[in-house]
């Protein structure tokens, strides 16, 4: 590993075990002073649109813990874990040597989210979500920590639904949507450890759509909570309600909605965001903004933020039959409200997909395209930077479901997979040139990250 990526990845390291110290310090921490670090968005159901034992020290899961080495904080003493779904299981890689950890298997079309707490991942699958612990976590001890790893493994915890749909992660809560109900439930992200060591959850809130659809929910440390409107016939807009459940402001303006983040601005200003057919809802506590994309359709459906800036990085369709496949990319000014059209393929015969998008450490926009190169952007003007070529050229698939190339950040470095050849990509999207490639063995579709 060069100097340039050991010293980003300590950084980043260092980061967030400052931030576990914090917890430590906290002990069981208030909802509203902790911030549970990113909102999960990647659509979780047809983005075509279609403490004591782990203050301890101990692994609650009942299996045998290896403590890895204790050194400063400074270093990237940390081990990072990427999830990554195939047909009829789950494999679970090192995210350093991308070696294989574990290979779980579980029948069915799973989908993946990270529940916020930097070690599980809640997969969409028959029944509810399943919870997959992934095996690495960090323990604050004093003015040092301790990393542990222990054999990942599919809990026996089941949130369950009938449809499972979106998982969001935000303020020290995780949201589940059910899809086939319009029921949220509602758990606390600091407890994952303690209700997978029992077998069972610990639900702190729930609520029930007027009409089972497609939808979302974002949990505040206020107590509120931004849900979706819609029924089964679309989505209409999206509503922030109170502890009580009383609706505190509404919106209609967002047909289509689909897809949210939850970010601190630059000013410090907390803002949730939805996007809709015709631009993106911004939610200002009690009040809303619709920033308009000025086309009848121009359909923004995932949206990325990163803590610290203003832009969020969306992707665009302006054609409702065009499939997954797009061209173009917006950058989203939630201090501004001017939403900036971005072709990051500069005339390259290239597409992209909503699994090929991330934001970097510093706010850069990351755009995989089909030409099997990963493009860099500047968050503010849209230039792109740097283009690193990672795959062979792929084409896009007609149905959502087929595995095709998906990109995240994690620890800072960018990991790209390459389902034809069974590869993952580790990427300094900094430096600009591709760090380690690895054959995993399997026909991987999606991808999630955890820090531990």
């Amino acid at each position: 590993m060069s100097l340039e990526i050991f010293q980003r990845r300590a950084a980043v390291a260092a980061g967030a075990a400052a931030f576990a110290l914090l917890l430590a310090a906290c002990g069981t921490a208030e909802a509203d002073e902790v911030d549970a670090a990113a909102t999960v968005e990647a659509d979780a159901h047809d983005d075509h649109d279609d403490h004591d034992h782990e203050a301890e020290g101990h692994d609650d899961h009942d299996q045998e813990a290896e403590e890895q080495a204790a050194v400063k904080v400074e270093m990237p003493t940390q081990t990072p874990r990427l999830v990554l779904t195939y047909d009829g299981g789950l494999v679970v890689l090192d995210a350093n040597s991308l070696e294989v950890e574990a290979d779980l298997a579980l029948d069915g079309f799973n989908r993946i989210k990270p529940v916020g707490d930097d070690r599980h991942v809640a997969v969409s699958t028959a029944g509810g979500f399943a919870i997959v612990d992934a095996g690495t976590w960090t323990w604050a001890h004093g003015d040092h920590f301790h990393y542990y790893t222990t054999q990942p493994q599919l809990t026996d915890v089941l949130v369950e639904a009938d449809v499972p749909g979106h998982v969001v992660a935000h303020d020290g809560f995780t949201a589940f949507f059910d899809d086939g109900t319009g029921e949220v439930t509602i758990v606390e992200t600091s407890e994952w450890v303690d209700m997978v060591e029992h077998g069972h959850l610990h639900v702190i809130r729930d609520y029930t759509a007027d009409e089972a659809h497609h939808g979302v929910a974002i949990p505040t440390a206020a107590g509120e909570l931004m849900v979706t409107i819609g029924d089964a016939d679309g989505r209409t807009g999206a509503m922030l309600l109170d502890a009580d459940g009383e609706t505190i402001v509404s919106s209609d303006r967002c047909p289509g909605v689909h897809g949210e983040t939850a970010f601190t601005t630059a000013g410090g200003e907390d803002l949730l965001m939805v996007g809709c057919e015709d631009g993106v809802l911004v939610f200002h506590g009690d009040h809303i903004h619709k920033v308009a994309s000025g086309l009848e359709y121009a359909r923004t459906g995932n949206l990325f933020s990163v803590d610290g800036s203003d832009v969020v990085l969306g992707d665009r369709k302006t054609d409702p039959a065009q499939g997954i496949g797009l061209n173009e990319v917006v950058l989203v000014n939630a201090e501004t409200e001017v939403i900036t059209v971005v072709d990051p393929f500069e005339g390259a015969d290239a597409e992209y997909t909503w699994r090929g998008l991330a934001r970097g450490d510093k706010g850069e926009a990351l755009v995989l395209g089909t030409d099997g190169a990963l493009r860099v952007l500047d968050e503010n003007t849209g230039e792109v930077l740097r283009t690193i070529d990672v795959t062979a050229a792929w084409d896009v698939p007609e149905a959502w479901q087929t595995p095709h190339p998906a990109l995240t950040v994690l620890a800072g470095m960018a990991y790209v997979t390459e389902p034809s050849t069974g590869t993952v990509h580790i990427v300094d999207y900094v430096g600009g040139a591709v760090w380690k490639s690895v054959e995993v063995g399997v026909e991987m579709n999606e991808m999630v990250g955890v820090s531990g």
